[in-house]
């Protein structure tokens, strides 16, 4: 058999493959590629059919009554003959609780995936985030058992001391985060460090009065809400906001894992303090990673179904005022649940369609969300490297 000599074995060690067993290799490189490249393929495929079934029985909904009616029309009275299917306040419920639920989570989940990454020690870190993690081990009709026949009566009969309890303890070992680091900061600039330290008790006993003062001005304000119904908004937003809370945490904190001990301790040798470090160093550097934390913690309330469902009141109408969250709304992936097992009974027809319609809205949103994400995250990593 003719081999080809790579080098000379007797002297530098380095050995003969015969020609038949390059073919090998070869062959063997070129079914591995395949394979993967048809597993990657498989994957996109799949979405690509999703997309397709369920845009094909989506747009006969489109052809029958057009786009008017479902966009700006409130009227959902699909049993009715002639029925009304007007989405625009089932789709200002779903556009609603996710952001209530964006504005609990985001903030809570970034502060705490920074505490777990760059405060608490690591004996502490490895027990905190698999409790954090466990939360989304919790199957979500739990979640929306929880909702309906707990949280909702406690909401209704006691909702503005819950709130005003809630206010306190969420907010303000965050605002106490916030005036340690904003201390710091404006502090930072002074070269002598007893006058740095001096400054810094200043600003945080400033900082400090006013963060109090506003704690307690917020939960006065809180605590006189009466609220009518238990199931509303809020209750789902919350209980959203406790289901896209591991999410975030856990793919922030990775992300602030990911920068690696060297760029904090050039930011240490440079002077930075703790608080500098995190906010001018750590956070622009993993902020690609923080940016999908929220997108993915975003998705996972948008696409929730079962505690939407249960807790929300499945009223479809727009709030008044349109920011009253103490009021009942029904969200997109509600209306699906709920109407799917009375609509199939009658296929083909514009209250069957409208249900793909109303899914074929939820996908381009995500594709959407993802696509925007994508191009925002190339973009920071473009700056960062300085391109």
């Amino acid at each position: 058999m003719a081999q080809s000599r790579v080098g000379d074995s007797s002297t530098s060690g380095a050995f003969t493959v015969s020609d038949g067993r390059r073919r090998v290799q070869k062959i063997t490189k070129i079914f591995g590629e395949g394979l993967l490249f048809t597993i990657a393929s498989f994957v996109a495929l799949v979405v690509l059919f999703i997309f397709y079934f369920v845009a094909r029985d989506a747009i006969p909904f489109f052809q029958l009554r057009g786009f008017t009616e479902f966009f700006t029309s409130t009227g959902w009275y699909p049993a009715d003959e002639p029925g009304e299917f007007g989405a625009l306040a089932i789709i200002y419920g779903s556009v609603m609780v996710t952001i209530g639920s964006a504005l609990i989570a985001v903030p809570l989940g970034i502060a705490a995936s920074i505490c777990l990454s760059d405060v608490l020690p690591f004996s502490v870190r490895q027990y905190a985030k698999p409790v954090i993690e466990m939360l989304a081990a919790i199957p979500s009709v739990a979640y929306g058992f929880f909702a309906l026949v707990i949280f909702a009566p406690l909401l209704q009969n006691f909702g503005g001391p819950i709130m005003m309890w809630a206010w306190w303890l969420l907010a303000g070992p965050f605002l106490i985060l916030a005036v340690i680091v904003l201390s710091d900061i404006l502090s930072s600039g002074e070269i002598n460090h007893g006058k740095r330290s001096r400054k810094r008790v200043l600003l945080n006993f400033l900082f400090g009065a006013i963060a109090i003062g506003f704690l307690y001005w917020v939960g006065n304000v809180l605590s006189a809400i009466q609220i009518m119904t238990g199931t509303n908004a809020l209750n789902v937003s919350i209980i959203l906001s406790f289901m896209a809370l591991p999410t975030i945490v856990s793919v922030a904190e990775d992300s602030l894992q990911a920068v690696g001990r060297e760029l904090r301790e050039g930011s240490y040798a440079l002077g930075a303090t703790r608080a500098e470090t995190i906010v001018k160093t750590i956070l622009p550097a993993a902020s690609s990673g923080i940016l999908a934390a929220v997108i993915l913690g975003i998705m996972r309330a948008l696409g929730e179904t079962m505690v939407v469902w249960m807790a929300s009141g499945n009223s479809s109408h727009i709030p008044d005022p349109w920011y009253n969250y103490l009021d009942s709304i029904r969200t997109l992936t509600a209306t699906i649940a709920g109407d799917m097992g009375e609509a199939d009974q009658v296929t083909g027809s514009a209250r069957y369609h409208v249900l793909f319609a109303m899914g074929l809205l939820l996908l381009i949103f995500s594709f959407a969300s993802n696509l925007i994400s994508e191009r925002i995250v190339v973009r920071q990593r473009k700056i960062l490297s300085g391109q």
